[in-house]
Formats: C-alpha cells, sequence, structure tokens
C-alpha cells in the first residue's frame, strides 16, 4: 500500500508542475514575446504570397471574399440552401458584376463564395480575365500585358491533375506594382 501512495504522489507533482509549466508558464511567454517592442507583426503579411492580402482601389486584382471580417479568418456555416447566404451571393454578383462591367451570369463561383479561411489567394483564371480591363485602364497598362503577368503567375494543377489552374492574387499584385 505504501508504493501506491508514493507512486500517486509522484504522479500528482508531475501533473502539477507539467500543469504550471505548459498552462501557465508557455502561455504568458508567448504573450510576452508577441509584446515586445519590435516584434509585432504588421496586419498585411508583406514577405509571404501565401496569404491574401486585399488592396483599396480599382487598380488591383480582388481576392476571393472572406466569411470573417478581415484582419480575422474564418469560414461560414451557412449553407445553399440558406436565404441568407443566398442574399449575401446575390449581392456579391451584382457587385461584381458592376465592377467589371460584366453581365451577372459572366461571374464566376469563385468571385462570389467565400473561401473557407478567407485567407486563400487563389483566385480562377476566368474571375482574373474578367477584371483584367478595369486593372489595365486603371494602371494605364496594355491588356496584353496584364494578361502576361496573370498567366506569369497562374499556377497549374496540384501534381499535375488535381484541381483547377488559379492565380496568386497576392503575387499578381506585387508583380503590378513593378509593372507600373
Amino acid at each position: 500500500m505504501n508504493a501506491i501512495v508514493k507512486q500517486c504522489l509522484a504522479g500528482l507533482r508531475v501533473l502539477l508542475v507539467l500543469t504550471v509549466i505548459t498552462g501557465v508558464l508557455y502561455p504568458a511567454a508567448v504573450w510576452a514575446v508577441s509584446r515586445a517592442p519590435g516584434l509585432r507583426a504588421n496586419a498585411e503579411a508583406v514577405d509571404t504570397t501565401l496569404v491574401a492580402v486585399p488592396r483599396d482601389g480599382d487598380g488591383w486584382f480582388v481576392p476571393r471574399p472572406s466569411a470573417a471580417t478581415p484582419p480575422a479568418s474564418g469560414g461560414s456555416n451557412k449553407g445553399e440552401r440558406n436565404a441568407e447566404h443566398d442574399a449575401v451571393v446575390a449581392g456579391r454578383r451584382t457587385a461584381v458584376a458592376g465592377r467589371e462591367g460584366v453581365a451577372e451570369d459572366r461571374v464566376p463561383a469563385d468571385a462570389v463564395t467565400a473561401s473557407a479561411s478567407g485567407l486563400d489567394p487563389h483566385i480562377s483564371t476566368a474571375y482574373a480575365e474578367i477584371q483584367v480591363p478595369r486593372v489595365a485602364r486603371e494602371n494605364g497598362l496594355a491588356e496584353d500585358r496584364v494578361r502576361d503577368l496573370v498567366a506569369e503567375h497562374t499556377d497549374g494543377r496540384s501534381l499535375g491533375f488535381l484541381g483547377e489552374p488559379g492565380v496568386n492574387v497576392t503575387a499578381l499584385n506585387r508583380a503590378l506594382d513593378a509593372a507600373r
């Protein structure tokens, strides 16, 4: 009986020590480092093209909409049978068609449906194509030059056969910066 009590007390001490380390000290250290001057990150991802970075103004390609309020990430639990979801999608379709000067039936699905996280930097080639005239006009570039930039920033299918080709909007907008 004495051995069982010793083992239980040893286990309890380990539990308490690990609780303090992983439940108090580690979170406090992470919090302190995140608040240190010079280490706080800018809200815009500046050194990566793995995250969508929306830009203000008509001179830029627009990424997919987000279900969350930026800079937060998050999806929506609303499905296509939800009336509120349908209204949001219809509103987005009308807005995109008006901004791009195309008929609503030419607006691709990824222009009106939110990505799962709101951080996906890729759009379909169809969505990029309807944005080319506006972006070219606003930047004073020839449409062919903008189409070339779109082609340069189009990623092929994963493993050569999975998914559809996608255009990395973050990388494309940075290339527009250089082309202007």
